[in-house]
């Protein structure tokens, strides 16, 4: 007699329809379709996970690096004044403060400065 392992085959079957739920035509009804693009859809969301840092960490660069120029200093000088500071804020808090609060980044412009000035006495 032929075992076709019917219970768990249909399971199987059934999770990955629902993991196609909201895809449109086929791709939602078929197993053969919707297996395909349910596969594409975690291979995409994998990789887009890493993008997703990416892209943030540029969006934060971005606008540390306006409001360090706006108070008359380079993003990079900046960065190396806090670390010479050691200034344990990350680049989303900078943006944040950069965004929300001048007053505060003015500080960290200040604290900055001064760091740099008291590394190249030093050197």
């Amino acid at each position: 007699m032929r075992v076709t392992n019917a219970p768990a085959s249909r399971k199987r079957r059934t999770r990955m329809l629902r993991a196609a739920k909201g895809f449109r035509g086929r791709r939602s009804k078929l197993y053969r379709y919707a297996s395909d693009a349910v596969d594409h859809g975690r291979q995409y969301a994998f990789r887009d996970r890493k993008t997703k840092k990416r892209n943030f960490r540029a969006l934060w660069q971005i606008r540390i690096n306006a409001a360090a120029r706006a108070a008359g200093m380079t993003y990079s000088r900046f960065m190396e004044g806090l670390k010479a500071a050691q200034v344990a804020l990350d680049r989303k808090i900078l943006a944040e403060l950069a965004a929300t609060d001048a007053a505060a980044f003015a500080e960290l412009i200040q604290t900055a400065q001064a760091a740099l000035k008291a590394k190249t006495a030093k050197v």
